[in-house]
């Protein structure tokens, strides 16, 4: 009786601390599971347009890049808000060149900024409004993406798109499903900070979710197995007599 009484106090304290966590994970799991999750990425909110690059527009040579920025790597020629242009890196700062005389495009003016999300932007809002991020970016984005300018739509759940400041590109696309997404993985994992799924706080709910089950388990066999072969065990003729 000893070992039945601690084991009932020990899972209700435990499932009293563990219930309300329970609820969240469901709630969260049910939520991330609904929503699709090409829309929470904010596919739906951009186009794909590919550009063909054209070859007299290119009249700025590889070799003369390499020549005046000889530390450059990564390099890449694309397209523009219709100009062909060469994307690189040198060393942690990322450039932009007109492929055309090689002169240095970056950073990119708000106009542009403006023009380069709404050509990215598939909805039909208007442009709500226009940031330079340079430092201490939302915590919704990753750091490494600054400068950058975000602009934000007047359209349904509130979409962002942010371009890169030096080389106008789509570094990031965002809405208030995405925003309340995030919040339920934070939730689901535990993890308020990095939301990474292997921190200790999870980790230790884990375990004692694993210690109510093995608590649940001893009283389950204590209640129905026991109850039954107690029941079992008496005397026909004795409970007749009864």
């Amino acid at each position: 009786m000893k070992l039945i009484n601690t084991s009932r106090k020990l899972h209700k304290w435990l499932m009293l601390f563990l219930g309300i966590q329970f609820l969240i994970w469901s709630i969260s799991g049910a939520f991330m599971v609904i929503l699709d999750i090409h829309y929470i990425h904010g596919d739906s909110l951009v186009n794909n347009p590919q550009v063909a690059i054209k070859a007299d527009s290119v009249q700025f040579p590889l070799a003369k890049v390499i020549a005046q920025y000889p530390q450059a790597t990564e390099i890449a020629l694309d397209t523009f808000l219709g100009q062909s242009v060469y994307h690189f890196k040198q060393g942690k700062e990322k450039y932009m060149l007109s492929a055309l005389d090689g002169a240095l495009l970056s950073p990119i003016s708000e106009q542009q900024a403006i023009a380069a999300a709404k050509f990215h932007y598939a909805g039909s809002g208007e442009v709500a409004s226009v940031n330079l991020i340079t430092e201490n970016p939302p915590s919704e984005v990753r750091a490494s993406i600054v400068p950058a300018w975000r602009v934000d739509f007047d359209d349904f759940a509130n979409p962002s798109l942010y371009i890169s400041a030096r080389q106008g590109t789509l570094v990031g696309k965002r809405h208030d499903n995405w925003r309340i997404f995030d919040v339920m993985f934070a939730l689901h994992v535990m993890d308020y900070q990095g939301q990474e799924v292997d921190n200790k706080l999870l980790f230790f709910f884990v375990l004692f979710s694993l210690l109510a089950a093995i608590v649940g388990a001893i009283l389950s066999y204590f209640v129905i197995f026991k109850t039954n072969s107690e029941v079992s065990s008496i005397n026909p003729q004795q409970a007749g007599a009864a």
